[in-house]
């Protein structure tokens, strides 16, 4: 009986380590990182292959070195007599032991110096970048050379540039000023598109599932939209005609509002689908390594297997609807009031 009851919590506490390294390795892979692990050779002696990228810090000047000396931070990088150490991610400063100091939150108090890392993410966005320049570089060419007639994977794209620019652009913006905006549109909605596309796949990347790279792509459509509005887009902010004067002083604090409200929505919303897709897959596909039988486990890979169907889906569809509500917001900034009557 008592062997019996041992067995029992042995499981449960085998089922709860379980649990805890599959939500471990979402955390892990949902975050940036400052190397590119590609796969894991021991868990247990934490043991990878992976390509480390540089650390560039500012910290009484300029600090590179490769993060290869953290070794995924187990040990503690020294730079010209001074030690940084890797703790959930973030650099800090700190001793050659790889002391930290923690307040009543569970915060390291350690100084945490300028952070310009080429990390994960930032390499993510240079080879997307690369290759949108490489693709649509040849996509001009080959119009240049067949008479407007694309050739090769050109033929596969040139839809989805009509489809943005006949209903995306001109149908938000009209047909007098979409031609300025269009390069920006074309940018983002191939950009976001290609990001989330491989987020799919097995390299551990979710770029548009951080933060700071969703708030990048609205900042730049708030300051477009911002700095391209006519007279009209703020008269109607701050003096809207046809109201009251009383209602008017009461509005325009709420239209102002309204103003930074919607390039915030635009980061929240990619980064929240984004993230909630890649936190639901995983966790399906973590499933299978708490089912003991075959059947759970069967289930499980079904499951996972069409929603990262319905994800393909998601990823072209947060990208259309980025680029559609940037246009309309730059549409707004540039639409001609008639307010006469």
């Amino acid at each position: 009986m008592a062997q019996h009851e041992l067995n029992g919590k042995g499981a449960e506490v085998g089922k709860d380590d379980k649990r805890s390294s599959i939500k471990e390795f979402i955390n892990h892979h949902l975050l940036d990182s400052y190397d590119f692990t590609l796969y894991t050779v021991d868990e247990e002696n934490n043991e990878h292959v992976s390509l480390p990228l540089p650390v560039i810090l500012w910290d009484g000047g300029l600090k590179v070195f490769s993060s290869s000396k953290f070794h995924h931070g187990e040990e503690v990088a020294e730079v010209n007599g001074d030690f940084y150490k890797l703790y959930h991610n973030k650099i800090y400063k700190t001793d050659a032991q790889g002391a930290l100091e923690f307040d009543d939150h569970h915060h390291p108090t350690n100084a945490k110096p300028l952070d310009f890392s080429i990390t994960k993410n930032v390499v993510t966005m240079l080879l997307v970048s690369i290759l949108m320049f490489l693709l649509f570089r040849g996509l001009a060419k080959s119009y240049s050379k067949n008479s407007g007639i694309p050739t090769g994977i050109g033929r596969f794209f040139e839809p989805l540039v009509v489809f943005v620019r006949d209903e995306i652009a001109i149908p938000n913006i009209g047909e007098k000023k979409y031609k300025k905006y269009m390069s920006f549109l074309l940018t983002i909605f191939f950009f976001i598109w290609f990001l989330n596309l491989l987020g799919m796949t097995p390299l551990g990347v979710n770029v548009t599932g951080n933060i700071a790279v969703t708030f990048g792509l609205a900042l730049l459509t708030f300051l477009i939209t911002t700095f391209t509005a006519n007279k009209n887009y703020w008269g109607h902010i701050f003096w809207m005609p046809g109201v009251p004067k009383l209602m008017k002083i009461v509005l325009a604090p709420i239209e102002l509002l309204g103003v930074f409200i919607k390039p915030f929505s635009l980061m929240i919303r990619l980064y929240a689908n984004m993230t909630a897709g890649h936190v639901v897959i995983m966790s399906i596909i973590g499933l299978m390594f708490l089912f003991k039988n075959w059947i759970g486990s069967s289930l499980s890979f079904s499951l996972a297997f069409a929603l990262s169907l319905l994800e393909l889906l998601v990823a072209a569809l947060q990208a259309y609807i980025f680029t559609m509500l940037s246009a309309l917001y730059f549409g707004m900034a540039n639409e001609e009031h008639h307010d006469d009557h």
